[in-house]
């Protein structure tokens, strides 16, 4: 599918010092009276559109301001969100979700299941661009034809229909979702942030700024935005129309924006912050012991892209001699300082397989596809890679840029390469990019290789092997191979559990052996809270659920 790049960076956003939806004394009774939670979990955030997000600290703050169809609680399990309760069918197919009476949007107008219908066409819809797009709603019945029926090339051989998307409002009151086939975790992506619903009159005023502005952010989450000072904060009020209010115990939470772990660092320390993402990592040996200091598994990897479509990196030999360079138990032991996990894999810990084991115990034969303990062999092979493809000790071989944004272990890691790669006779420079501009130069392919890495929405192999099926919107290093597409669509359509997860296995041979990506690490979170926040909880996709937090006096 061809997509459109339409993305809002938050650096040239100017925001109103207002409400959602109107004046501050119409959203909120005007006032944020109560107890003020602040937090730090990243810069400028890139969009904080639902539909439009990729990023772990975009998620987080749309967490803050929507809910969708379903949540997600302290156990990692499914709840009721916006619907009181769904229904599945028989035969997996129909979905049916009931919605809790008389919901509104921050602005105090009512919601409907319209509202699920619109937001999730526009998710589909190629002209938005959503990355997730395919993620989230390519199982629904009708996608293929509703977004343009893409031929194998990914060009619309017709012109896109969202009527056509199976998704419909019986009433008012009840959404039907019909699948193109089973989908076992479809409650999870009815929990996603992607699918959360929007606003349409503020779409329909406002355009793509409907989200750059405080006033015309409207949502319907515990949350709404009161105030947006680019590099400064973003400013969550409690949401007087959310139908849970009463539940919410803090008046609102102050999130700083800021791209230096050291300044996040010192906010902690003189009580500004309770809670920050951004540990300077020379801090790290220091904390150790201290009950404020928490690492946290998550389900994700940190990698490198390399752009396919660049001649550098079109031969597969070439991919892997650049991954069988790096020391990952160097980078993961001494620069990132023990807090993540040397990745020989690309699916990593708490991954389940079909029957509840670890998926990377069971594959390749249960050895790791890169030795991390013996990278002196890894080199050597690295170097005759290098040889075969045309490229002996480096000779012929182009000066390539490593993109990075400047935040935790990245710098480090990009210096790092520098060296490792040098071992080959490459020379490679590096390119800090700020993070608001850093993701969309990913995502449209304007680099050689780059620093990236992915969380889990759910916890299911395809929510990271589908990110490099070639139409994905998140598929940032362009790889296109036609027999992984097809093990990935022989998966969608495989009913068998086990069968099912024996075709993943192969999808992960495959990309590992093509080197489309180089795993790094596997994630951990590292973080402060503070002990006086009670009723938090961390959650293993990455987020900070503080939303029913309270502060104790």
């Amino acid at each position: 599918m061809k997509r459109i790049l339409s993305v809002v960076l938050a650096g040239a956003l100017i925001f109103a010092l207002a409400s959602c939806g109107g004046s501050k004394d119409n959203a909120a009774g005007g006032s944020t009276a109560g107890k003020q939670l602040v937090i730090e979990i990243g810069p400028n955030p890139e969009t904080i559109d639902p539909a439009l997000n990729s990023t772990v600290d975009g998620g987080n703050y749309i967490l803050f301001a929507f809910e969708g169809l379903l949540s997600i609680d302290e156990h990692n399990k499914v709840q009721p969100g916006s619907a009181e309760s769904w229904s599945v069918s028989d035969d997996g197919l129909v979905w049916t979700f009931t919605l809790r009476d008389g919901l509104k949007w921050s602005d105090g107008s009512a919601m409907t299941a319209e509202d699920f219908v619109y937001s999730w066409q526009r998710v589909a819809d190629p002209n938005t661009a959503a990355p997730y797009g395919e993620t989230v709603l390519g199982m629904v019945a009708g996608y293929k034809e509703a977004i343009g029926n893409p031929d194998a090339d990914g060009n619309l051989t017709t012109e896109p229909d969202m009527s056509k998307l199976g998704v419909k409002a019986l009433d008012a009151k009840t959404l039907q979702v019909t699948l193109a086939y089973p989908c076992p975790y479809f409650d999870k992506l009815a929990a996603f942030a992607t699918l959360s619903p929007v606003n349409k009159a503020t779409i329909d005023a406002n355009g793509d700024a409907w989200a750059t502005e405080a006033a015309s952010y409207i949502c319907n989450g515990p949350f709404y935005i009161s105030e947006w000072v680019p590099s400064s904060y973003i400013l969550f009020t409690k949401n007087p129309n959310y139908w849970n209010a009463d539940a919410i115990k803090l008046g609102s939470i102050k999130a700083l924006l800021m791209e230096d772990p050291n300044a996040a660092y010192s906010a902690y320390q003189t009580g500004e912050a309770l809670l920050i993402k951004d540990v300077p990592t020379e801090e790290i040996a220091s904390l150790d012991g201290n009950a404020e200091f928490y690492i946290s598994p998550t389900l994700g990897t940190y990698y490198l892209s390399v752009n396919t479509q660049r001649d550098a990196f079109k031969d597969p030999r070439v991919r892997q001699a650049l991954s069988l360079a790096i020391d990952r138990k160097y980078v993961a032991d001494a620069i990132m300082g023990g807090v993540y996990t040397a990745a020989g894999n690309l699916l990593g810990t708490g991954v389940a397989d079909w029957d509840g084991s670890e998926f990377k115990d069971n594959a390749n034969g249960g050895k790791p596809y890169i030795d991390v303990e013996n990278h002196a062999a890894n080199v050597a092979r690295a170097k005759e890679l290098m040889a075969e493809a045309g490229y002996p000790n480096g000779e012929g071989y182009p000066i390539i840029t490593y993109s990075t944004n400047d935040a935790g272990f990245h710098k480090a890691v990009a210096e790092y390469l520098q060296q490792a790669w040098k071992e080959l006779g490459i020379t490679l420079n590096v390119e800090v990019v700020e993070w608001s501009s850093f993701t969309p130069l990913r995502r449209a392919g304007e680099y050689d290789a780059a620093r990236n890495g992915w969380l889990f929405d759910y916890n299911d192999p395809t929510n990271m092997l589908d990110l490099f099926y070639s139409t994905n919107g998140n598929n940032d290093g362009k790889y296109n191979n036609p027999e992984y597409d097809a093990l990935l669509d022989a998966a969608r359509n495989t009913l068998d559990p086990q069968a099912r997860f024996a075709i993943l296995h192969q999808a992960e041979d495959l990309i590992m052996a093509d080197a489309g990506m180089i795993p790094v690490a596997w994630y951990n979170d590292f973080y402060l809270m503070s002990n006086k926040v009670t009723g938090w909880w961390h959650s293993p996709y990455g987020y900070w659920y503080v939303q029913y937090a309270d502060i104790a006096e």
